[in-house]
């Protein structure tokens, strides 16, 4: 491993952290030096101050080697989280150690769980700085490093083919010089354009932005205490709705919609499976609440459904509605959401759509094989066959996801963690989703969780974030140098 060349890229990193600190700084100017300015300014210094250090003393730098890029990503979401709490625990209030660990983990995973029993009571500068975590961490802190890397850059070819998995790689058909690019264009573009709908619809100019940041990111972090149902909008709630729609899917795919104009892009199979879900979870869950006599207006229900299956399908954990009240047939749907979620390619979390969909197609191969053994069949995948070594992937990697899973619930049930608690908020944790059952529901907060229950949260939206591989890479790196 080549030190300079990692703690160069990996200052990069931190650079746009101490960015972002600034405008939050810059919030609380203009809203009468609130409170997080002290924290904010001394955090943001910081940051800096250790970003540009490698910076200035490492002028040039050798070639990224392939454990250097895993390397590299790592260490830039690792410091991230770092840093990125640095404004909590100066601040105060809730935030201590451990909740402010929680609280940065969770933005810049996009995850969007909170310690926070009063989100109202943080200053509009904190404010920002949380949904700031969000809009970074969604388009991914080595992205951002990768935006400012020449386009012929060796760096830059290296990085993209590890941070964006091969399912992701797929769907783009651009040259990796323009991956970035293309992500960057979409991301921003679905951010302004949202935060115009929302102020269309009534939202002010600073919840609009916030809301935005979580939306896009597909996060989840809101302004308000009781998040969307604040605003009893069926407007907003149906906007929220398109753009984590629209933020789920591959963008890729959505550039190619706006470049060709033209929606022929969404017939493709793997987009027909993800709407498909939300559409058959949000009819069978509007049953459910109204054979339960949960809902008498088939509307509202059939409205609420649709907001929290594409809340949790999208991994962004905005509420409209509590989902305590709701009968347990319905959250168990809502939990699977948030283990299948959105697209690659996307800033949603879980399994995805690409790989369930491969993988029920590998099942019913295997089924045909069964009963005509003497056949020749092919994974197909919109006219495109799948090789078997990427078959087999995609269901190594689910196995190892429901392995992690496992283990992070049996580790808190030892603990004395609620069996709820313990089996929904690791499955969302690794989800990147948000919100559980009962205390740590849409209405709820992880504040009461125990250390050790925190602990392990935090890890599992680390590993559903960096998608498990490159966190077991590193271990195994590190192993081998010390041997």
């Amino acid at each position: 491993m080549d030190i300079k060349v990692i703690s160069k890229n990996v200052g990069i990193a931190l650079l746009f952290s101490a960015l972002f600190m600034f405008l939050s700084m810059l919030v609380s100017l203009v809203n009468g030096k609130d409170s997080a300015l002290g924290p904010l300014a001394i955090s943001c210094i910081i940051t800096f101050i250790v970003g540009i250090f490698p910076l200035i003393f490492v002028r040039k730098s050798s070639a990224i080697s392939l454990q250097d890029g895993f390397m590299i990503i790592v260490l830039s979401w690792f410091l991230s989280f770092i840093f990125g709490m640095l404004p909590y625990v100066l601040w105060g209030g809730e935030f201590s150690l451990i909740n402010a660990w929680f609280e940065s983990v969770s933005g810049y995973t996009t995850t969007g769980s909170t310690i926070l029993t009063n989100v109202e009571a943080l200053p509009k500068g904190l404010l920002f700085w949380r949904s700031s975590t969000h809009f970074i961490g969604g388009l991914g802190v080595v992205v951002f490093l990768l935006l400012i890397m020449p386009d012929a850059s060796p760096f830059r070819f290296r990085l993209t083919n590890i941070e964006l998995s091969s399912l992701s790689r797929e769907g783009y058909r651009f040259r990796s010089m323009k991956t970035v690019s293309v992500i960057a264009f979409v991301y921003v573009g679905l951010a302004v354009l949202e935060t115009i709908c929302l102020m269309l619809a009534g939202m002010s100019f600073f919840d609009a932005v916030n809301h935005s940041f979580s939306t896009v990111a597909t996060g989840g972090f809101s302004t308000r205490n009781l998040s969307i149902m604040y605003y009893d909008s069926a407007v907003i709630d149906l906007i929220i709705i398109v753009f984590m729609l629209l933020s789920s899917l591959h963008f890729g795919l959505l550039f190619a919609v706006f470049a060709t104009r033209s929606f022929k892009p969404f017939k493709q199979p793997v987009v027909k499976f993800f709407l498909g879900t939300v559409v058959v979870l949000s009819v069978i869950i509007t049953f459910s609440l109204m054979i339960s006599g949960t809902y008498d207006s088939w509307g509202q229900a059939l409205l609420d459904s649709l907001f929290q299956v594409s809340s949790y399908l999208s991994c962004s954990g905005f509420a409209t509605v509590d989902n305590a009240v709701w009968p347990m047939f319905a959250c168990i749907l809502l939990l699977y959401a948030s283990f299948q979620c959105g697209c690659s390619g996307s800033t949603a979390g879980g399994v995805k759509s690409d790989r369930m969909l491969i993988m029920f197609k590998a099942i019913s191969r295997q089924i045909r094989k069964s009963l005509h053994p003497s056949s020749v069949t092919q994974i197909m995948v919109g006219g495109h066959p799948i090789k078997d070594e990427m078959a087999l992937s995609v269901v190594l990697y689910i196995v190892l996801y429901l392995v992690v899973f496992m283990l992070s619930a049996l580790l808190l049930l030892l603990a004395g963690v609620d069996v709820s608690d313990a089996l929904s908020g690791t499955l969302v944790s690794l989800g990147n989703a948000g919100p559980g059952l009962d205390s740590i529901g849409t209405m709820g907060n992880y504040g009461s969780q125990t250390f050790l229950a925190k602990l392990v949260y935090s890890i599992d939206m680390i590993f559903g974030r960096v998608e498990i591989y490159p966190v077991f890479v590193v271990i195994s790196m590190i192993f081998r140098r010390n041997k």
